[in-house]
């Protein structure tokens, strides 16, 4: 039985039991890398001699009793818009292509701390800008259940390479769905933190007011453990929140409890209208029967203002993106055109080349949004639409204790379906954006394959900081649900004609990255 039909808990435990070693998670981790990688492209950067230096350290750290958390010695994958010290944070971006950061950021700071071993940064739509990573400068991840259609995105990269079985668990970043919507295509489990649960220091901005890091899994108790890890405050990010301080606790794997019985579980009717696959709402709704069998009390009502969110959503979003990617000018660090005159033409040529179609669209959207004359026609009016979508929450969290709904109205669409619609693209995330704008948790997990075999996604929202219902309600549907069927990839022997591994870093090299030109597909 190979290591990787382990879970990341699992194969820490059998690590500590002596049945392997990190050493062996991480070079069968790269075996599956080799293998699949070339048909999926799940990774922008790879560097599997620095693992294995780190796997060494982390078997002597457990053989020594100074490591023993659940994540001890697991593989992981992180996000390429994480930053990463002396490896490549591109954020999937020309403009960034050759950045090194000097420093990690917070939540993987913790996670190395708890003894987890990073082995490549995963693909993604470019700056987080996208619902199918497809936007990425580094080529186009391919769905596991299905290269044909996309894997979602923006953290396509990180839901497929845990779906394809080449990492244990990965890091993802959700600004309006960027975790739990590729978690529902890929078939795995994605959790969006509360606002301020989780440190953004180390997080490239997209959207500062809505960003959130959080985990890709295998399995409920596997995002738990993780969560465990990465949550807390941090002097460095001022919108952290300290959760002592507010009375809570971060001890998420308490809440890995088979029981729901009197937990009061909303079904938004807004999220169950036109739109909606059949085969999805059949799907979702079959699972809250499930949750209602084992005790929960289940009941529709409405939600208002879901047709207002995605308006609300994207003003705001590109509003706070085109601000924060103004520091991208060629200047300080990055890509910078090598042909120009002057500094402003300098400027434009660099941001021209540097940025891709997707993310100007946005920046200049959100350069609109804010100008003189239009700001308070849509900024403003967008910021109170906000405030009347989380009172609308308040409201539904008065009565219940958890809302439940589909993650995407439909299954994963096909390869170049949603660029040439971008309207249609937005329009996919209407049941994930309302828990960002509101700064509530979010997770998705599989509920069943429709007619082409591909993963359904249910997604369970809470209230702020209330991730311990949301583990609960979810780890109750996972036991009764059974285990959820593996990806068929993972049974397939793909053939690569030469290995998709990048070559280890260099001696004294920062970065174990592949040249962009190599790794470029589609």
């Amino acid at each position: 039985m190979s290591l990787m039909e382990f879970s990341a808990v699992q194969l820490a435990g059998k690590i500590k039991k002596k049945e392997c070693t990190c050493r062996e998670a991480v070079k069968e981790a790269f075996r599956q890398i080799e293998e699949k990688e070339a048909k999926f492209h799940c990774y922008i950067s790879l560097d599997k001699e620095r693992a294995l230096k780190r796997a060494e350290q982390v078997q002597a750290a457990i053989d020594a009793g100074e490591l023993a958390g659940p994540l001890a010695g697991v593989p992981i994958a992180v996000k390429d818009n994480i930053c990463t010290k002396d490896v490549k944070t591109t954020c999937a971006s020309r403009i960034l292509s050759n950045f090194v950061p000097s420093y990690s950021a917070e939540a993987v700071v913790r996670l190395e701390r708890a003894g987890a071993i990073i082995l490549g940064k995963t693909n993604m739509d470019e700056f987080a800008m996208g619902s199918t990573t497809e936007t990425s400068a580094f080529g186009v991840t391919g769905n596991p259940w299905n290269p044909g259609h996309v894997p979602g995105g923006s953290s396509g990269g990180s839901a497929a390479a845990v779906a394809a079985g080449e990492c244990f668990a990965a890091l993802g970043s959700d600004t309006g769905g960027s975790i739990r919507q590729p978690a529902g295509f890929c078939g795995v489990v994605g959790m969006k933190p509360t606002y301020g649960a989780v440190s953004r220091y180390g997080l490239v901005a997209y959207g500062s007011s809505l960003d959130q890091i959080g985990p890709l899994c295998r399995d409920v108790a596997d995002c738990a453990a993780i969560l465990e890890v990465i949550a807390g405050h941090d002097g460095k990010d001022s919108t952290s929140v300290d959760f002592a301080a507010a009375g809570e606790k971060t001890d998420f794997t308490s809440a890995l409890k088979d029981d729901v019985s009197g937990m009061r579980i909303g079904i938004p009717r807004d999220y169950f209208g036109e739109g909606l696959h059949p085969e999805v709402r059949k799907a979702v709704l079959e699972a809250a029967e499930l949750l209602k069998d084992k005790g929960a009390e289940v009941e529709e009502f409405d939600l208002p203002l879901v047709e207002y969110a995605i308006p609300a959503y994207y003003t705001i979003a590109s509003a706070e993106a085109s601000s924060n990617l103004e520091r991208f000018d060629g200047i300080k660090y990055g890509y910078r055109a090598s042909e120009y005159e002057g500094l402003h033409q300098m400027y434009k040529r660099t941001r021209s080349e540097g940025f891709g179609p997707e993310v100007k669209r946005r920046i200049m959207l959100g350069s609109f949004v804010l100008s003189s004359g239009y700001y308070d026609a849509y900024y403003l009016k967008a910021l109170r639409v906000k405030a009347l979508i989380k009172k609308a929450f308040d409201e539904a969290f008065a009565r219940y204790d958890c809302l439940l709904g589909p993650v995407a109205p439909t299954t994963a669409p096909g390869l170049g379906e949603s660029l040439t619609d971008p309207i249609r693209m937005y329009l996919g995330d209407i049941y994930t954006i309302s828990a960002n704008l509101a700064g509530l948790p979010g997770i998705c997990l599989p509920c069943g394959l429709d007619s082409r075999g591909l993963p359904i996604g249910l997604q369970l929202v809470g209230d702020c900081f209330q991730e311990k219902k949301l583990i609960q309600a979810a780890f109750s549907y996972e036991q009764a649900r059974g285990r959820f069927p593996d990806c068929p990839c993972r049974a397939e022997e793909t053939a690569v004609p030469e290995p998709a591994v990048p070559e280890p870093a260099a001696a004294g090299s920062k970065a174990g990255g592949t040249d962009s030109d190599e790794r470029r597909r589609g």
